[in-house]
């Protein structure tokens, strides 16, 4: 009768055997935690909403030394960052914009997901005597566009003054648009942009219209005070 041989096998348990080598036993340990990091990560990223500010020199930060940690929308990061919350902020500001050519580009900025959408145009308008009504209807197209695009984003207009040599019935009129925007659209109002900084000139450049750094950290807190429980 034949007589046969039982030979002990190693039992694998998850990746993991007896007489593994030190390595690859410190591996398996290890991949849990490296599981967890990942996911944290990538959780943390898909949390991740997107503040985006479209305007012009105001918020593109216009003759400051280092726009791009001066400007408003950059200190609103820092508060954002300070606060702990999960906000990326986009500055989509450009020099000499209209609300024509804001109206002609916003296309391209919502190739991107958008949470909060701050808009900041109409300043140029003014400064040209633009019809009021023309600024309003491609600023209404502004807010429509951003709104098929992202339904559920929050949308935030400054509001913006003419300057008073353009005639009291102009100022007037194009001081009107903001307000009846923002109750129109359901959007959120921060009534004047440049509130407590607009003819104070310690606190602008020398052409009296754009902030120097200093008007840009009280510009900050104007936007600050209006965006913070929104976010």
């Amino acid at each position: 009768m034949p007589t046969y041989r039982i030979v002990p096998r190693p039992v694998q348990i998850r990746g993991w055997f007896p007489g593994a080598s030190p390595i690859r036993r410190w591996l398996h340990l290890c991949l849990p935690y490296v599981y967890l990091v990942c996911f944290a990560a990538a959780t943390s990223a898909a949390e991740e909403k997107t503040l985006l500010f479209f305007g012009d020199s105001l918020t593109a930060g216009a003759g400051l030394e280092d726009p791009l940690a001066q400007a408003f929308p950059a200190l609103i990061e820092e508060k954002i960052q300070a606060a702990g919350l999960a906000w990326r902020v986009v500055n989509a500001g450009l020099s000499g914009e209209t609300s024509a050519g804001g109206l002609r580009r916003v296309d391209w900025i919502l190739r991107q997901r958008i949470d909060a959408f701050v808009l900041e145009l109409g300043g140029n308008d003014g400064l040209r005597g633009l019809p009021p009504e023309t600024t309003r209807a491609n600023l209404q197209a502004i807010i429509e566009r951003v709104r098929a695009k992202n339904p559920g984003a929050t949308i935030v207009l400054a509001g913006i003054a003419a300057p008073p040599n353009m005639g009291a019935e102009f100022t007037r009129a194009f001081a009107a648009i903001f307000p009846e925007l923002a109750a129109k659209n359901d959007a959120v109002l921060i009534p004047f942009l440049l509130e407590g900084v607009a003819g104070h000139p310690e606190l602008n450049q020398p052409d009296g219209i754009h902030p120097t750094d200093r008007g840009h950290r009280i510009v900050a807190e104007t936007v600050w005070k209006i965006l913070r429980p929104l976010l």
